[in-house]
Parts: C-alpha cells; structure tokens; sequence
C-alpha cells in the first residue's frame, strides 16, 4: 500500500517537471530566440535592399559609405575616408546605426 503510494505520487512529479521544462523553453524561446531571429531577419533584408550611398558598418566596425555592390561576387565597396575603398563581403555589412539614431531624435 504504502509502495503504490509513492509510485503514484512520483508519476506526478514527474509529469510536473516535464510541464516546468516544456514551460522553461517556451518562455525562453518567448525572450531570447524569437527577438534574435527577427533581428536577423531585420539585417538581411536590410543587406538585401542595400544600394549606393547608403551609411554603413561592417561586421568589424567600420564606418563608410557604399560605393559599389557586386552581387556576383556578394561583395560590397565600402569608402571609409576620402579616396579608402575597402573591398567587404555583403554579409558583414550592417546598417549604420548612428543615422537611425539622429534622425529618432530629430523627430
């Protein structure tokens, strides 16, 4: 008697820690993985729209402007100062953030 007892009450232990983890991922999932792939999603339709002139940063923080997009080659001119083109591929450049910011607070 005593037995059927506690396997009882470990049966439902256990459905209830199941329910916590099952709770955890969701909750992480909720706050940490959804944002970064909306993030993600955010960068590359922005690299995917990017065009000559545009005010960038490359993945090793560079700032610059676009000078030439080669989408053969998936590779992206960028002038960092007067007469510096430097060759980056498409993938690490990013939108230059301090424009973003500068017109938030011209607003």
């Amino acid at each position: 008697m005593i037995l059927a007892a506690q396997a009882a009450q470990g049966g439902g232990s256990g459905m209830s820690m199941l329910l916590m983890m099952v709770a955890i991922f969701a909750i992480m999932w909720f706050f940490m993985i959804r944002p970064q792939q909306k993030k993600q999603k955010e960068i590359r339709a922005f690299q995917n729209a990017l065009t000559e002139g545009a005010k960038v940063v490359t993945g090793g923080g560079i700032y610059g402007t676009v000078k030439h997009i080669d989408l053969a080659a998936n590779i992206v001119e960028v002038e960092i100062a007067k007469g510096v083109v430097i060759r980056v591929d498409k993938n690490y450049v990013f939108a230059d953030t301090s424009a973003a910011m500068s017109a938030a607070q011209t607003k």
